[in-house]
């Protein structure tokens, strides 16, 4: 479990939300931009499950540090893949996520269309 620190509040989260929440921080900061995205969160006192809901990007800061976890931890795996399927999270191939044109020999812009077409 790891412990977010966002604009002087501090939230506690899994591991792997940490990870993605840090790494899509960065990879939106990179780009000029800012973002909001919610994450689920873990109140410590009572265990119960919550959202918290921030701004990414340029400006806005975010701190991720490991603590210390005796309960069992919850299943954040599916939003930890919704902010790796966010459009600006860094991708193995190198790309961005974002949308990009076929332009091999077979491609051409139709202007009936107003976009590309096939031959």
């Amino acid at each position: 479990m790891r412990c977010i620190t966002y604009a002087g509040e501090t939230v506690v989260t899994t591991d792997d939300v940490a990870e993605a929440l840090v790494t899509l921080t960065a990879a939106v900061a990179e780009r000029g931009r800012a973002d909001a995205v919610t994450i689920p969160i873990v109140f410590e006192k009572s265990g119960e499950i919550g959202e918290a809901s921030l701004v990414i990007g340029v400006g806005n800061d975010v701190l991720s540090v490991a603590t210390e976890w005796d309960r069992p931890e919850p299943d954040f795996s599916f939003a930890a893949a919704q902010l790796r399927h966010h459009q600006h999270f860094p991708r193995a191939d190198g790309g961005s996520g974002d949308s990009v044109y076929d332009e091999g020999p077979e491609a051409y812009w139709d202007p009936d269309l107003d976009g590309f077409g096939r031959a």
